[in-house]
């Protein structure tokens, strides 16, 4: 049976989802996501080995949100990186992603924004997940990013004066209305995020909101796109619709860069589409971009021996 991939912007739909279960055991207890899960992954793990690292709650206007977070376990302040989840939440493969941004020298903490309905990870029920992540609305999603700012002020080893954030998928989408919304951030790199609105019968589309292309003249912080030419559910179109306002907007420090041949999902290495030339040249524009922009970190080890 073929691996499955997400096949849309923001999870594919029950069909797509042919789930095999061969050779799926040891990753499930590994903590990765199984409705995108490839049989034949190979995630990337990256070890603890000078960090520090776990679990905590983060105090929102109304709840508990648990967090992951990982930093260089070493006096001083480190710029922070907020990181946006897709779909199926703080799974294995996000705090992965925090690691490796701490081996670079961040600070990164990944918000459980939909902690209020349930863990999506473990389901491979679509239907499930669909109405799980429709919970977690704009305005609700915004408020958790206020409270994850105030929290990582208050950290000793965190600088609040260095604040960059990244998201993937549905964090991708995120990460621009955050940079939209508030005037902590440096930087946003946002990886296959939905930039108009979808559909009323799509995934996410039956809420009233803005979406990116409608705030792009509110952008607060230079964001970098990182775009798929084969995504499905994100058609070129209006990735040169919203190129097209960020230059009417005299956005320049914000660019979009489209990988040929990829697919929806190409950084997530748990995922048949993961696509490893595009999601290393991606992850070294983030650091560049990052350091570009004022969040420049001290490395743990050489980028070399790191992959993305």
């Amino acid at each position: 049976m073929a691996a499955p991939h997400l096949l849309r912007p923001e999870g594919s739909e029950p069909a797509d989802l042919n789930l095999s279960r061969r050779g799926l055991a040891g990753l499930f207890f590994g903590g990765f996501a199984l409705a995108a899960l490839s049989a034949e992954a190979a995630p990337i793990v990256t070890d603890t080995v000078g960090l520090a690292a776990g679990e905590v709650i983060i105090p929102t206007r109304n709840s508990q949100m648990p967090a992951y977070y990982a930093r260089p376990d070493r006096r001083g302040r480190e710029p922070v990186v907020i990181v946006v989840s897709e779909v199926f939440g703080v799974h294995e493969y996000i705090r992965d992603v925090c690691r490796r941004l701490a081996k670079s020298g961040y600070f990164a903490v990944a918000p459980a924004f939909f902690h209020r309905a349930g863990d999506p990870a473990p389901l491979t029920d679509f239907a499930e997940i669909r109405k799980l992540v429709g919970t977690a609305t704009n305005e609700q999603v915004m408020g958790d990013i206020a409270a994850t700012l105030s929290w990582v002020k208050a950290q000793p080893n965190a600088d609040g004066r260095r604040i960059g954030i990244t998201g993937f998928c549905w964090g991708g989408a995120v990460t621009w209305m955050a940079a939209a919304r508030f005037r902590d951030f440096r930087a946003g790199v946002a990886w296959y995020g939905r930039l108009t609105a979808p559909a009323p019968a799509d995934f996410l589309g039956g809420e009233q909101r803005p979406w990116p292309i409608d705030v792009v003249g509110q952008l607060n912080a230079p964001v970098l796109g990182l775009y798929a030419e084969k995504d499905q559910g994100i058609p070129l179109e209006s990735v040169e619709r919203m190129r097209t306002a960020l230059r009417a907007a005299g956005k320049r420090g914000s660019d979009i860069v489209v990988y040929p041949g990829a697919q929806h999902g190409f950084h997530a290495d748990y995922r048949a589409a993961h696509n490893a030339v595009a999601a290393e040249d991606g992850w070294r524009r983030l650091l560049d971009h990052f350091r570009r922009n004022g969040l420049r970190a001290r490395a743990l080890e050489p980028e070399r021996r790191r992959a993305a």
